[in-house]
């Protein structure tokens, strides 16, 4: 029969021992958490196409980006602003597939392959659209900061009204909706001016939908 094996346990020894299995133990965890983490990172995010004022841009983002974030960081199209962040102010108004949307309210991911217009693509210095030289001519603005949204909503206004989609001052849902001052404040109702250009907008509206008729 062997000897016993005689071992002594050191306080040192034990120490080292410890602290080699747990460094072993934390650098596991760190690579699996970091594989982990870039598993999710992929799961988050997905490849879009956007045709954004004519031209097709296809890019990565993450879920939760909004299409407001996109147009701006991403695109640079700063035309489009971020106001109240909460689709309450209007300023973030854009045109989606020909229809007016807060796009501060709209995962970008929810768009891939829709046709966006923004500001910018209204028109330009020099060779401004009919509503953007109204809204020039009857200073429909002060600050200037609600001006995108504002003019991206009267170009949908005056469109819901020709198509005969009514609005909560339609009284008559039987016949053709007239154009009304009352018919466009309704309409215009959630695009929010604080320096109060709200009658300048009105005229410059009015005025384009008179030329258009």
């Amino acid at each position: 029969m062997p000897p016993p094996i005689e071992f002594e346990l050191r306080r040192r020894t034990l120490l080292a021992g410890t602290a080699a299995v747990a460094a072993a133990s934390v650098a596991r965890l760190a690579h699996a958490q970091e594989q982990a983490g870039s598993a999710a990172s992929a799961q988050q995010q997905s490849d879009i196409a956007l045709t954004v004022n004519g031209t097709e841009h296809r890019i990565t983002v993450d879920n939760r980006t909004t299409l407001l974030d996109v147009l701006r960081e991403d695109l640079h199209l700063t035309g489009t602003k971020k106001g109240c962040d909460h689709g309450q102010c209007g300023a973030c108004t854009c045109s989606v597939n020909g229809e007016r949307i807060n796009s501060c309210l709209s995962l970008a991911v929810l768009h891939d392959g829709d046709d966006v217009t923004t500001i910018e693509g209204r028109g330009a210095p020099g060779q401004l659209d009919p509503m953007q030289a109204a809204f020039v001519s009857h200073d429909a603005f002060q600050c200037g900061y609600c001006t995108p949204g504002q003019i991206q909503s009267a170009h949908a206004v005056i469109g819901e009204i020709r198509a005969g989609i009514p609005s909560h001052v339609t009284s008559d849902l039987t016949a053709v909706i007239e154009l009304t001052e009352a018919e466009i404040r309704e309409r215009m109702s959630g695009n929010i001016c604080r320096c109060g250009a709200y009658s300048n907008i009105l005229a410059a509206i009015t005025e384009v939908a008179e030329d258009q008729a």
